[in-house]
């Protein structure tokens, strides 16, 4: 299925999907419980000691950063994306960079077609999809195009977003998905550029980087992978994300984001090394999320409650079968909110997302009330 969205004459914005929760969440408050607000994927966990200490040491930090990345942290980087996602980069540290640290990941989405020099035509985003990639779009004044597979048209795509695994619905493409999207892009001269900011948090399946040699083959011409150290290192307030992949589009994105001065800070470039180069923390906070998805997946099918996809990532997929601003009032009388899945395409309007950023003791809250 593939769907029009439209284009972003006048560049205006759509307006903050969350803002449209403030009466749910309201009325989820008068819970005597208090509320629990499952509507948005921010990590509450300490962040790990590795991640702070870095950071404190390198603290005296008088100088510009460079946008491309500290030696040690493309080499950490590097290191990271073999060990882990099974991906070799061509020379991190070469003239023309394989990759660069970002200011967070959403940034990135949102100014991709613009780092890119993209000034008309088409962006493809998911069917079901994080809003930031329409946003992007919007701010470029160009149109979006909805579609989970490979269009038979390419005339006027510039730019192909995939997301696996996917936010909101957990859903990851298979090697063949992945592969006949490389062979569509390289075919059409679009580039390819997956989020895979949940890389590292499969349950059911393990998810396959667009980077990988099964899925890309021995180079990356045309690829881009977009990584992020916020659900994996409880970092979101560090704002440190990766950006690897083809080294002709990685350079095109680093000159541009040098020109503009959208610099990491030395002091997070450290923490990100740091991180990057140890494995237990993630391992450690990977742990919490199985208990807490284990235990409010079970709640929420014993309510009768049906989950879809969900195999990887952040996040429960859930519908009762009806438009989900009916399924956001019902929780709200419980003190849950989630988000609806409208916010996330048309395809999401009977689903709503469970957020597993939130405490064990919230957590079990929302489980406790599902099931009473």
């Amino acid at each position: 299925m593939t769907t029009t969205t439209g284009t972003a004459a006048g560049h205006r914005l759509p307006d903050f999907p969350w803002d449209s929760l403030e009466a749910a969440r309201a009325r989820a408050a008068q819970h005597p419980g208090g509320i629990v607000d499952l509507s948005i994927g921010t990590p509450v966990d300490e962040t790990p000691e590795v991640l702070r200490t870095a950071l404190a040491g390198a603290g005296d930090s008088p100088g510009y950063p460079m946008a491309l990345g500290t030696r040690e942290l493309r080499t950490a980087a590097a290191g990271w994306l073999r060990r882990r996602l099974g991906v070799t980069l061509a020379d991190p540290l070469g003239a023309d960079p394989s990759v660069v640290p970002t200011i967070g990941s959403k940034e990135l989405v949102a100014l991709m077609p613009t780092l890119l020099g993209l000034r008309d035509g088409t962006v493809v985003i998911p069917e079901v999809a994080y809003p930031t990639y329409e946003v992007g779009a919007v701010l470029s004044g160009l149109a979006v195009r909805r579609a989970d597979a490979p269009p038979a048209e390419a005339a006027g795509i510039g730019l192909v977003w995939l997301n696996s695994p996917g936010n909101p619905h957990g859903r990851v493409l298979s090697d063949d998905e992945l592969r006949a999207w490389v062979t569509w892009g390289r075919a059409h001269g679009v580039p390819i550029v997956a989020d895979e900011c949940y890389a590292t948090l499969g349950w059911e399946v393990q998810p396959r980087s667009l980077l990988h040699p099964a899925v890309a083959g021995d180079d990356h011409t045309g690829l881009l992978a977009v990584h992020s150290l916020s659900k994996q290192s409880t970092a979101a307030g560090y704002r440190a994300g990766l950006l690897s992949g083809d080294p002709v589009l990685v350079r095109r994105v680093w000159e541009v984001r040098r020109h503009l001065g959208l610099l990491v800070p030395g002091p997070v470039q450290a923490a990100m090394t740091a991180a990057l180069d140890d494995d237990a923390h993630v391992e450690e906070q990977r742990e919490r999320y199985r208990r807490r998805r284990e235990r409010l997946a079970a709640a929420v099918r014993t309510a009768g409650l049906r989950i879809d996809h969900s195999e990887a990532g952040l996040y429960l997929w859930v519908t009762r079968d009806e438009d989900c601003w009916t399924t956001v009032e019902w929780l709200a009388g419980l003190g849950i909110v989630p988000a609806p899945g409208s916010f996330y395409g048309p395809a999401g309007a009977r689903h709503v997302r469970f957020a597993l950023t939130a405490t064990d003791e919230r957590i079990a809250a929302a489980a406790e009330r599902l099931t009473a």
